[in-house]
């Protein structure tokens, strides 16, 4: 027996990508200006349609892809959004993913030629249809993430200083954080490790480079029989 959807009205399928990187100081998203109708020359997250021949995480890997030139980053699908009229051309379903990518890493060169400009967090300009809520979803879920999962390190250099792992936290929070407590609760998560090294950058005396140890961040989470918190968000 044929069976066929044709009695069904086709719809298009979006994915939009929410990217966020870390410059040592402040908490970024990447935005990229429309070049085309409507609301041609606003503010944008970068996005595209999905393939026939792609899954949908396939999808949003290769346009995250086509703007930072970066493969095997951390990305995780944030939720569908399907409101009638969120796309003024026509019926359109976005799947909307956000990104974490270590400023340092992408291909400055792509950004031009997508007209692609990192905005502080803060200093958002305003976005086209519904990619507001969007990102304000996509924060909302990086500071859960961050206070479980040792997400906030993928926007981190391989090494870095507790004082630049602070700034991460205080900019994924927009708040200020007790300089002992935040490295007392650090430290005893123990899935620090300490280098020999020092960043002199900003004093004669420098700090000591830290990374993240993998190994014992899986060795604890089994050891605890799941995920524990790494770290209590503050109220905001």
């Amino acid at each position: 027996m044929d069976y066929s959807y044709s009695e069904h009205k086709q719809c298009y399928v979006a994915l939009d990508c929410i990217i966020f990187g870390f410059d040592r100081k402040d908490l970024k998203l990447l935005l990229i200006k429309r070049n085309f109708e409507p609301r041609k020359g606003d503010w944008s997250l970068m996005g595209g349609f999905l393939e026939s021949d792609e899954s949908l995480d396939e999808a949003a890997s290769r346009i995250l892809s086509s703007l930072t030139g970066l493969k095997d980053i951390y990305l995780e699908q944030l939720k569908g959004f399907g409101k009638v009229d969120r796309d003024p051309v026509a019926r359109t379903i976005s799947v909307a993913y956000y990104a974490l990518i270590n400023l340092n890493d992408h291909d400055k060169n792509l950004l031009p030629e997508f007209g692609a400009k990192w905005f502080p967090i803060d200093e958002l300009p305003n976005l086209i249809f519904d990619h507001e809520e969007m990102v304000s979803l996509a924060k909302a879920r990086l500071r859960h993430k961050a206070s479980n999962q040792p997400v906030g390190f993928e926007l981190l250099p391989d090494t870095f200083t507790l004082p630049e792992l602070q700034q991460l936290y205080e900019a994924i929070y927009e708040t200020s954080l007790d300089k002992r407590n935040f490295r007392r609760r650090i430290l005893s998560m123990n899935v620090l490790e300490k280098t020999d090294k020092k960043q002199k950058k900003y004093s004669k005396k420098g700090a000591y480079l830290y990374k993240f140890d993998e190994d014992k961040y899986s060795e604890q989470k089994n050891k605890n029989g799941g995920t524990k918190m790494m770290f209590k968000p503050p109220k905001v």
